[in-house]
């Protein structure tokens, strides 16, 4: 299969191809794997939604033509190290041709050097390296590999972990940020040989077992130390978090400061500045500003953009990368530089400090004639019960007598909190199933009839709505307890649970279970239905954190949703 062009990529990305294509792909699979996170080895057209249209004739054409224009930007994006767009870029052509193999093995790529990349630039990383054994880093190896065996809701096939562990270590070799860190004096060709040698060097060993993949990164370890002078404990560490990390989009490795981030956001609050940010190709653009939050001090406002973190600019470092940046300790400073609408620039300062991130960005009625009450969810954490109750009964007093949940661009979060964010709509019957390997995974969530609203609701939907939004949609749908909205949601039907290890300040964020919605129908890769399709370019509601939601004519999605709720149907169901 032809690649990306030898002359210009690193050989670890296209000899890393066919070692995946041989190794993680049946030989009875005609197209190879989709876009799964947990990059699944037994991918079959099981996963295809049997009522998807097929394609022939000149639709055949077009699909071909679309996939061709993905294999093209992507090439473009990864020639010019563009790896945290080349993921996105990726990810939204495997959810359009979720069998195509070149696709998926391009995705698997542009992670590996994504996260090799943003290792080398986490603090917390660097510094267990320096201070971590040899010893701890294979013990801590060891530890990953056990919960994995126990927790991870496929089985595993060894050869495949240590297969991505060499592919990581590969892939760090030939990138400049791990060569500046870990082997400043070490010349480029030097590594990027050894590099070619790492696979073969392993192939003869054998992975029958966990234990196995320890020595043979041990064995790894020892010859990276005597041929380049690489730190053994950085050796096992890519083996470890290049293993987990291609197990899919949302298993990985969480380092000392990402496992302390990943508990703020569970809490719904993290040090920080208070800005809800989108990478785009050479900026940060802020999307929100939340109120309170040192970002406000400062004066930043929704649509500037972030262009340099401490003198770090995103045309040389990459977006996702300063992004990064604007977190740190708390009562840091950090300098930014921001670009206004306008083109022109300005430096500011702001202090960290910690920043409580509202779930509910508005409420209010939309529709005071018909009584039609409003709010947005952008996650769920584990004070939206609650705060779902405040609003709830906040527009109770507004005369509400219908209600539109907004959930677009919600991508998910805690189960518990969305089960329990639902019950509050759902009288009785099951909310949701997860089914996991490990039979402790399997649970049944039911409603309970205290303290249900009654009143008809609509659900907003588009698809950027994942994971516990989806928990949510599938459940009001299913349960036919109101009109689901706007466009299909994204399809992760996969639950993911955080393991702190005991070996070090690490943590395992690890996928356990797929949740299936009360039909029992798959969300994964196929996602919610609305039943009220609103199709074409469509905008979310502007939300002014200040004030209050501003309904705009250009928002087909939240007036299709008012529409149907101020309908004869609706009237009649109160």
């Amino acid at each position: 299969m032809k690649l990306f062009g030898t002359e210009t990529r690193p050989f670890a990305c296209w000899v890393l191809a066919a070692l995946l294509m041989q190794t993680l792909w049946p030989a009875s699979s005609v197209a190879g794997p989709g876009s799964d996170e947990t990059a699944h080895s037994h991918r079959d057209h099981s996963h295809v939604d049997p009522a998807a249209p097929i394609v022939t004739g000149s639709d055949e054409q077009s699909a071909a033509q679309r996939r061709q224009q993905f294999i093209d930007r992507g090439r473009d994006l990864e020639l010019e190290h563009r790896w945290g767009e080349a993921i996105g870029h990726y990810d939204k052509a495997n959810r359009e041709f979720p069998t195509d193999a070149l696709l998926y093995q391009r995705l698997s790529v542009a992670r590996l050097h994504h996260d090799v990349i943003r290792r080398m630039n986490d603090r917390s990383y660097l510094a267990s390296i320096r201070r971590m054994e040899r010893s701890q880093a294979l013990d801590l190896y060891s530890e990953v590999l056990a919960n994995l065996k126990a927790h991870f809701v496929e089985d595993l096939q060894w050869s495949r972990v240590q297969l991505f562990g060499t592919a990581s270590l590969e892939v760090a070799l030939t990138e400049d940020d791990f060569l500046q860190r870990l082997l400043p004096s070490v010349p480029r060709e030097r590594a990027i040989a050894f590099s070619k040698t790492i696979h073969g060097r392993l192939a003869g060993r054998s992975t029958a077992t966990r234990f196995d993949l320890r020595a043979n990164a041990s064995y790894a370890a020892q010859i990276a130390e005597d041929e380049l002078g690489l730190s053994q404990t950085a050796t096992i560490l890519e083996f470890l978090s290049g293993a987990v990390a291609t197990l899919g989009t949302y298993t990985r490795l969480l380092s000392p400061d990402q496992l302390k981030d990943m508990y703020s956001d569970i809490d719904g609050n993290f040090v920080g500045l208070g800005v809800e940010v989108k990478a785009l190709e050479n900026a940060l653009e802020i999307v929100s500003v939340i109120p309170g939050g040192p970002a406000e001090d400062v004066g930043l406002t929704a649509g500037q953009q972030i262009i340099a973190v401490d003198g770090v600019r995103s045309e040389d470092a990459g977006a996702n990368h300063i992004g990064d940046l604007l977190r740190g300790p708390e009562h840091s400073i950090v300098k930014l530089i921001v670009q206004n609408a306008d083109g022109g620039t300005h430096e500011v300062s702001a202090t960290r400090r910690r920043v409580e991130v509202p779930c509910v960005r508005d409420a209010r009625m939309v529709d005071a004639e018909n009584g039609i009450g409003y709010l947005k969810l952008t996650n769920f954490q584990k004070s939206t019960p609650r705060d779902v109750d405040q609003v709830l009964w906040k527009l109770h007093r507004e005369k509400m007598r219908a209600l539109i949940i907004d959930l677009r661009g919600n991508p998910g979060g805690l189960l518990p909190a969305a089960v329990d964010t639902v019950d509050r709509f759902i009288r009785d019957g099951r909310i949701v199933s997860t089914r996991g390997r490990n039979p402790r995974e399997n649970m049944d969530f039911i409603a309970h009839a205290p303290n249900t609203w009654d009143l008809p609701i609509a659900v907003l939907i588009d698809g950027e709505s994942a994971s516990a939004s989806e928990v949510f949609a599938g459940a009001i749908a299913d349960h036919r307890r109101g009109q689901i909205v706007g466009q299909k949601s994204y399809g992760k039907g996969r639950v993911q649970g955080v393991f702190p290890l005991q070996t070090a300040n690490f943590g395992l964020l690890l996928t356990t279970s797929e949740f299936f919605p009360p039909s029992g129908r798959p969300i994964h890769h196929r996602g919610v239905q609305p039943s009220v399709v609103v199709s074409g370019p469509v905008r979310a509601a502007k939300v002014n954190l200040k004030k209050s939601l501003q309904a705009q004519p250009a928002d087909a999605t939240l007036n299709a949703a008012i529409r149907s709720l101020a309908g004869p149907a609706m009237i009649s169901q109160r």
